[in-house]
């Protein structure tokens, strides 16, 4: 699974990128997870499975679905998995979305 996240400036979201590569690797899975900044969303076209987008940036979801479009999805991370840096918790909620990939 290919799994990128998107936020403002990017130290919070940088370190829960860590938090969730660290459950992936303890969970034996090889989910491929990065962030980049909302602004470069677009130029990631093709290249992830699941958008999830940092609780800062919840506005854009609507902007950044129609540029995605429909077939990937975009949510925005559960606020209480990402203010703990719950990495675990995180994966399972794009698991969840994507039926387990």
């Amino acid at each position: 699974m290919r799994i990128m996240l998107a936020c403002h400036a990017g130290i919070s979201t940088s370190l829960i990128v860590e938090k969730m590569k660290d459950a992936s690797i303890a969970q034996g899975k090889n989910h491929t997870i990065w962030a980049v900044e909302q602004d470069r969303v677009e130029e990631e076209l093709g290249n992830f499975d699941i958008l999830m987008l940092g609780p800062q940036v919840r506005h854009i979801q609507k902007k950044v679905q129609r540029i995605v479009g429909d077939d990937i999805p975009v949510v925005v991370i559960n606020p209480m998995a990402y203010g703990r840096g719950d990495g675990e918790a995180v994966i399972k909620q794009a698991e969840d979305i994507l039926g387990g990939k």
